[in-house]
């Protein structure tokens, strides 16, 4: 058994009924930004990605149509929400703790290293680093890393 198994099967509804569990999906992730509109531009650049939704406070974005994809609107997406005030993480010290990060796989690490650059995305150098990944934060400051697939 996995260990993702083996915690699922510790798990008991409440009351510690048997109930068979309804379909859930991870539909988004959503990130915190000063600059929704930005953030989902980069992302959309970066991954090949379509804007779904465009609001003033609120844009989503999913894989694009084609290429392999099984379209638009198919599998998890990202969504990018306006926070007033918004204080990017300090990482990896600092006041304010990253919540979560995300790994993005590719082929070609140095190429897609130097796209996301011309993105506008940070490279971060840290010393003592394995060489399959590289980390960068985005523009509203979310680390990120690029994955040698």
């Amino acid at each position: 058994m996995t260990e993702s198994a083996n915690h699922q099967a510790d798990l008991k509804p409440p009351g510690g009924s048997e109930a068979t569990s309804p379909a859930v999906a991870l539909g988004l992730v959503v990130l915190d930004t000063n600059e929704p509109k930005r953030l989902a531009d980069f992302y959309a650049a970066l991954l090949s990605w379509d804007i779904v939704r465009a609001d003033d406070d609120w844009v989503t974005i999913r894989p694009a149509t084609g290429a392999g994809n099984a379209g638009a609107g198919a599998g998890p997406g990202l969504a990018f929400q306006l926070v007033v005030n918004y204080q990017p993480p300090t990482w990896p010290t600092g006041a304010v703790p990253q919540q979560f990060h995300l790994d993005l796989d590719v082929a070609d690490l140095a190429a897609a290293a130097e796209y996301a650059e011309s993105l506008g995305a940070e490279k971060v150098v840290t010393a003592g680093r394995a060489s399959s990944f590289t980390l960068f934060l985005d523009p509203s400051g979310h680390p990120f890393c690029l994955c040698a697939a």
